[in-house]
């Protein structure tokens, strides 16, 4: 992946901080983004030429420049390099000595009170002063309150003082001398899903969007925590009050401290909120519906599958391992491919397939360097497997509304990236039983009260559980547009105390079905593969409605960027058992009258079995016709690209194809079930054609 910035995005989000001075607000939107920085300070950053970063700036420039800094580089000097402004680079160089001076204080040395004070004013952290002073966050942030160090609510002027008029909109600073409020003493504290990104968009926004009319139709005092202008949460029309702030432990706490709300509100925004739960719980902050223990149970992977021994749940083998000697351990015992993941974590970031012992030694780094102190879950990774998911609503344990879909991928694929069908249409009855009766299981050994999600795999000895967020999960939305439910509204009255009740499933039982499908942007992040896997890269979603899987699925693609083909379409179906799997479907668009072209595995393949097909040479090959040549040419308008495992050697093989392909804004299908599925809507596209309908005419 080219980290490098310039003329073309590469974001797939933003965070606006609000702050009396730019380090105060700098630091602060460092932290917002989510990608684990303290702020500008205190991170442990390293470059082997700053001058080449700064002249040639990537993601981490900012940091460049600070550590240039701390180098006792001039203003001047890299201002000559980077381009920026003195004034800012002054500003930073403030934020420098201030790190400089807190990390003088000896590990027994009180530290005083006006060098605290000023830290904070630069947007300094509780963490991040207690990781320069040798002290444990809470004895940082023990130490500033009884200072009586406390930040100021203060109101954002979009007049910039011309005008008195009052607004809801606020942020907090250490600069500010009294509050721009009155505590509301009352309400629900709703904790959002920060900027988007990778494992965050608009799903999680709505459902907090949700939370807040439904809160405002109770009767309740709302309070909204969110720093993403992008989102729909950070209207100001649709919160009685909005704080443009982060999202952390220690800003929720001031926040709560200052307003005294009933509760806070953490199962809307996905994970980011879902992580403090517990923390926020055993600070004495109240958390409506599930417990925050609870959810601690089912995050922790330990605790969750004792549980599920104890329920008599199957689940795949597993272990949890704090050292790398652990994990070699468990590889030994259970053999190869394994799962590897970090605990408390979303979108499977770092989660990887380890292949062999030398592909386990390099995940396991990823795992830990992600989430650092916390233990490493290894798991055995089943192969040709039905991912299966159950979204529902409980209230004290007892299921109120559930939504079971499919994935068209085996597993294997995340489930942001996966192709999801609702209601599952290619399931056993029995299997679906199993799954519901699982869910009820869970659902009140950890007495849910509120939104939960559980993923399944599926396979002819039966259903094992995969893991349980005790959230709304991204599929929220999908699932409540489907069935023209809102889910989000449920779960909220429930955990809010409000009367709710049970929805009765033969409401559910309707004629068409929903497919929802991923949006990658692969033609925007050079050098990135296209094949999808464990860590989930998708940046959207569409979701379409159908009167069959042939149906909607042809309209959530077309909807997600592909075209129907009219040119050739070039076929590399990897595995044998893939090469067999796909004839039918390469038998069927030869009948449609489409020209196949393929690789020279591929085309053999499927010469042999009566299927007239071109054969082409690899593009690293010095022979003619070549694929890349046709590529360039225009000549082909759909690529079918299945790699033959997930192995990092295989990938590179056919990387080449993938990245024409992307370069050249060709539709590509990397998953033989993906290939399957399309090529079926495309024979259901000749015979009958899209049927457009409003969601309401389906019923």
């Amino acid at each position: 992946l080219d980290r490098h910035i310039g003329a073309d995005i590469k974001s797939v989000g933003e965070a606006l901080a609000f702050g009396r001075t730019f380090a105060e607000a700098l630091q602060k939107a460092l932290r917002m983004t989510g990608s684990g920085f303290r702020g500008l300070a205190c991170n442990s950053f390293r470059f082997k030429d700053i001058r080449e970063e700064l002249a040639a700036p990537t993601d981490l420039r900012i940091f460049a420049v600070y550590e240039a800094l701390r180098e006792h580089w001039s203003n001047e000097r890299i201002h000559t390099h980077a381009g920026i402004s003195r004034h800012f680079i002054q500003c930073m160089r403030e934020i420098c000595d201030t790190e400089r001076k807190l990390s003088a204080y000896k590990l027994q040395e009180r530290i005083a009170p006006e060098d605290i004070l000023q830290a904070k004013k630069l947007g300094f952290s509780d963490a991040q002063i207690a990781a320069c002073t040798g002290l444990s966050e809470e004895e940082a942030r023990a130490l500033r309150k009884e200072y009586g160090i406390l930040p100021s609510v203060k109101q954002i002027d979009p007049s910039a003082g011309e005008l008195s008029a009052k607004n809801c909109s606020l942020y907090l600073t250490y600069s500010g001398i009294a509050d721009d409020i009155v505590p509301s003493g009352k309400g629900a504290l709703v904790l959002g899903s920060g900027p988007f990104h990778v494992g965050s968009s608009q799903e999680y926004d709505w459902c907090c969007a949700s939370a807040l009319k439904t809160i405002r139709t109770a009767g309740k005092t709302s309070i909204m925590i969110n720093c993403n202008p992008e989102a729909a949460t950070t209207d100001p029309a649709l919160a009685d009050r909005l704080y443009f702030e982060e999202l952390s432990f220690e800003r929720v706490s001031d926040i709560y401290e200052r307003e005294q709300p009933e509760g806070a509100l953490v199962s809307m925004g996905g994970q980011i909120p879902n992580n403090l739960a517990w923390r926020l719980e055993k600070a004495h902050i109240p958390i409506f519906g599930t417990s925050g223990a609870h959810i601690d149970q089912a995050e922790d992977r330990n605790k969750f599958g004792e549980l599920l021994d104890l329920l008599a749940i199957r689940q795949p083998a597993w272990t949890e391992a704090s050292t790398r000697e652990d994990a070699v351990l468990f590889a030994q015992k259970e053999g190869f491919p394994l799962l590897v993941r970090p605990s408390y974590v979303s979108s499977g970031a770092a989660m990887s397939v380890a292949w062999d012992m030398n592909s386990l030694r390099t995940v396991l780094k990823r795992a830990i360097d992600v989430h650092p102190g916390q233990p490493v879950v290894l798991s055995r990774y089943e192969e040709n497997s039905k991912e299966i998911e159950i979204d529902a609503v409980a209230d004290k344990g007892e299921i109120l509304v559930y939504a079971i879909s499919e994935h068209i991928e085996n597993a294997g694929v995340h489930s942001g990236d996966a192709t999801v069908v609702l209601p599952a249409q290619r399931i056993y009855l029995s299997t679906a039983k199993a799954i519901k009766k699982a869910a009820r299981k869970i659902a009140r050994a950890l007495d849910i009260t509120g939104p939960f999600n559980i993923q399944f795999l599926a396979k002819s000895e039966g259903i094992q559980v995969i893991e349980c967020n005790l959230r709304a999960s991204r599929s929220f939305p999908f699932c409540s547009n489907v069935f023209r439910i809102d889910l989000a509204e449920i779960a909220v009255r429930a955990q809010l105390g409000l009367p709710v009740s049970r929805i009765d499933s033969a409401l559910l039982d309707f004629d068409h079905v929903g497919v929802r499908a991923a949006q990658f942007s692969h033609s925007r992040l050079k050098g990135t593969d296209a094949v999808p896997g464990v860590e989930m890269t998708s940046t959207g979603e569409v979701g379409c409605i159908g009167r069959g899987v042939r149906d909607a699925f042809l309209k959530a693609f077309l909807s997600a960027g592909f075209r129907i083909p009219h040119k050739k379409i070039l076929l590399s179906t990897g595995p044998i058992e893939d090469k067999v799997d796909f004839i039918t479907s390469a038998r069927k668009l030869r009948a449609m009258g489409f020209e196949l072209v393929a690789s020279s595995g591929t085309a053999r393949f499927l010469a042999h079995n009566g299927i007239d097909v071109q054969a082409l040479a690899w593009p690293l090959e010095e022979k003619k016709p070549n694929i890349a040549d046709l590529i360039r040419k225009g000549d082909i308008d759909l690529v079918i690209n299945i790699p033959k495992n997930n192995r990092e050697s295989e990938l590179k093989n056919d990387f080449s194809v993938r990245a024409l392909a992307i370069e050249y804004g060709i539709p590509l299908i990397t998953n033989i079930k993906i290939a399957k599925q399309w090529t079926d809507s495309l024979e259901w596209f000749y015979a009958r054609g899209v049927e457009i309908k409003s969601r309401e005419e389906y019923s």
